[in-house]
């Protein structure tokens, strides 16, 4: 594999803490050790629909590459914005990394996912390929009209876990990793947390409380009426050391999002040898092993409280979390490495755009 230039191109600054930032990043920095010289363009604006800017910065920062250029654009910059793509598409070799379907996000209406599905399917079609973090995701973008070999899957790695897990927390640590939005659920699992206040447990929600400020405040409020604040630890976004601590400690990994494109945080836990309480919504059942997680449907509040109560009740909760987590260490052994998935992303990107193919 030879060495190559790559202009990657990212909405915003790429070191932010969420998984989409982190798989954009890793890959960055592990073609930078492959030899690659690789230079990354962090876009002023509002994305995906390119508000405040951002349809004009993608368009400049496209318009000022040289001819032949490869290049890669995550999904939220140019999703939604076909129109600078296929200008450029023509003396650039244009590659996409979608992470999931714009308009497969929580929360938006039917009129505006199916503009947000629509505005994509042309972006994509004015690129040479589409990088992709799951199999699902494959298949979805398939589903959209992506021809099949212009796909490539290149799924996120694990980084080696060799610290012993911190002994079992007393009440049992509930461990959340994601940005407070609709689409992780976390206000469904506060509602289903406050009918179980009578069981021990304690949780610990890592992830950002700015990008919907709303839900962020609803979730809190849930939590406030129901006199349960005391039990909530509310972190932000953490460092990559504090993330550790947490998933060290945590006795139970859950996020019931309605929605993962892959699920970094959930392959992390997997990693950690934490027990997984989450959903069979997108790619996450084909993310999670079934004998390490108890996955119910996403917005299921009751199944969500009958998985939580079995594995926190008294009668028999530690032995059921110990036998998901002997069960997700035994997987944690068959999870890919970010050097190998960083060389499949280096071999994605030469088959789907090779030098000299304008």
């Amino acid at each position: 594999m030879t060495a190559a230039e790559l202009d990657v191109v990212v909405p915003g600054a790429i070191t932010q803490r969420t998984g989409g930032y982190i798989y954009d990043a890793r890959m960055v920095d592990g073609l930078r050790g492959l030899g690659w010289t690789v230079r990354v363009h962090e876009l002023a604006g509002r994305f995906p629909d390119g508000g405040e800017g951002g349809e004009r910065a993608l368009r400049s920062t496209l318009a000022n590459m040289a001819d032949g250029r490869l290049v890669l654009i995550d999904g939220l910059a140019a999703g939604a914005l076909p129109r600078p793509v296929s200008e450029a598409s023509d003396r650039l070799r244009v590659v996409a990394l979608v992470h999931h379907p714009l308009g497969d996000e929580s929360g938006l209406d039917t009129k505006t996912s199916e503009r947000f599905l629509h505005l994509e399917r042309e972006t994509l079609s004015a690129c040479r390929g589409v990088v992709v973090t799951s199999r699902f995701t494959q298949g979805r973008l398939a589903g959209l009209g992506v021809p099949e070999g212009r796909i490539r899957v290149v799924r996120p790695g694990t980084d080696p876990v060799v610290a012993v897990r911190a002994p079992e927390a007393s009440p049992p640590v509930l461990l959340t990793v994601g940005s407070v939005v609709p689409r992780k659920g976390q206000l469904e699992l506060a509602r289903t947390l406050a009918r179980l206040s009578a069981l021990p447990w304690e949780w610990v929600c890592l992830g950002s409380l700015d990008r919907d400020h709303a839900y962020a405040t609803a979730v809190r409020d849930c939590l406030d009426e129901a006199g349960l604040s005391s039990r909530v630890r509310w972190l932000g976004e953490c460092d990559g050391d504090t993330v550790h601590r947490w998933y060290r400690r945590a006795s139970l990994f859950v996020m019931p999002s309605y929605y993962e494109g892959y699920g970094m945080a959930l392959a992390d836990a997997v990693a950690y040898g934490v027990p997984v309480v989450s959903t069979t919504g997108g790619a996450i059942p084909y993310t999670v092993p079934a004998a390490a997680a108890l996955l119910v449907p996403p917005g299921d509040e009751v199944a969500l409280g009958a998985a939580l109560e079995s594995l926190l009740s008294c009668k028999g909760g530690e032995e059921r979390r110990a036998t998901l987590a002997a069960a997700a260490r035994d997987e944690a052994t068959k999870l890919p490495g970010w050097g190998d998935m960083v060389r499949s992303f280096a071999r994605a990107l030469e088959e789907l755009a090779p030098d000299g193919a304008i």
